[in-house]
């Protein structure tokens, strides 16, 4: 929990820089869950003079949680943050949104790295930085996981282009939407986001 707190801006699922600080503290997590390891499984060798005793069965137990950190910071690892300039640049257009950042959506065939989303209601609109992102799969795949969370007739849309994004959200601006509705599919995001 200490090392949380240490990387605690932007390690907030949907905050500003969250993929680059939860790199950090996956691969730090996992440095230090396999060093306890190791060092359970040298110290049990330095007591018994052998490596069957109890130590080393806790040490490989241990290596259980390890690999699990290890697999999860290496997925981290793949994904960038939205780069700061373009952060600058939506936060001027998305004062008064519910927006999220860093948002990767893992489906069976492909990842998407949304940079930005943001919420009005039952409309999402968000920006990639990649101009190859798949948006037809992407919206399809999103929309049937809110469908089966209970929201019906909510639009996504996926821009590639700055400026395009920049117009979006001042449109989005003149939207008016329940909060708890925009509440509650912001919620249906982050739990199917990495």
């Amino acid at each position: 929990m200490q090392l949380k707190r240490m990387f605690s801006t932007g390690s907030v699922k949907g905050t500003k820089n969250y993929l680059r600080t939860q790199k950090k503290y996956e691969v730090i997590r996992t440095i230090i869950y396999f060093a306890i390891s190791i060092s359970l499984f040298t110290a049990g060798y330095l007591q018994t003079g052998r490596r069957a005793n109890l130590l080393s069965i806790v040490a490989v137990l241990g290596c259980l949680p390890a690999s699990k950190s290890a697999v999860s910071a290496v997925m981290f690892l793949r994904f960038k943050s939205c780069k700061a300039q373009a952060a600058a640049e939506i936060e001027e257009h998305s004062q008064g949104l519910r927006c999220l950042y860093d948002m990767v959506f893992t489906s069976y065939r492909r990842n998407f790295v949304v940079s930005h989303l943001a919420v009005c209601g039952n409309t999402v609109c968000g920006y990639a930085e990649r101009t190859d992102f798949a948006e037809n799969e992407f919206n399809k795949h999103i929309s049937e996981i809110l469908k089966l969370d209970g929201h019906k007739n909510v639009t996504v849309k996926i821009f590639t282009s700055l400026p395009r994004y920049w117009e979006r959200l001042e449109q989005m601006k003149e939207l008016t939407a329940e909060v708890a509705r925009t509440e509650a599919v912001i919620a249906s995001l982050k739990s199917v986001a990495l």
